[in-house]
């Protein structure tokens, strides 16, 4: 779990404009909504799949930056593995749920993040994603606010192919 979450600071820092001096991701192609990017560390080669939200509710509310990834690290073994991020804190012990043209999932938070808790279901998760169109995730942030986000899916399967060819 802790690789997890280091894995997903590296991501959000990579992304964020603050990483400006630091070495940052490549975007290797953009596939509609998602993109396929890489990134190179001493712990090894990072390659993922990712997507910003096309709706943020409640609209009135900052969420900071929110992604949805499904990322490669082949040094560890990982492949495949779906991570969502926000902008704010999770409520302490809250689920996250995915739904996915109506198949639903549930990833547990730690601080910005959300994970699938075993590995049946990110294979699930993945394939729902790349045979539906649409998915919703709810969350709770640390204040209580209820969140929600809507992505597309339009490119998941593309980038997640160039993800894995960029990570062999």
């Amino acid at each position: 779990m802790k690789a997890r979450i280091l894995t997903t600071a590296i991501m959000a820092f990579g992304l964020s404009s603050v990483a400006a001096l630091a070495q940052s991701p490549t975007l290797r192609e953009q596939n509609k909504d998602w993109a396929t990017y890489t990134f190179s560390s001493s712990g090894g080669k990072l390659c993922y799949a990712l997507s910003q939200p096309l709706e943020k509710l409640p609209a009135d509310r900052n969420h900071g930056d929110v992604f949805f990834f499904v990322s490669n690290r082949p040094a560890e073994g990982v492949v495949n593995e779906p991570n969502f991020i926000v902008g704010y804190p999770f409520k302490g012990g809250s689920m996250v749920t995915v739904d996915v043209d109506g198949q639903v999932f549930s990833l547990f938070t730690k601080g910005d993040g959300a994970w699938v808790q075993n590995a049946a279901d990110e294979k699930r998760l993945v394939a729902a994603m790349k045979a539906g169109s649409k998915m919703f995730v709810k969350g709770v942030s640390s204040r209580g606010t209820q969140t929600s986000y809507r992505f597309s899916l339009s490119g998941i399967t593309a980038s997640i192919k160039a993800a894995n060819a960029a990570c062999r």
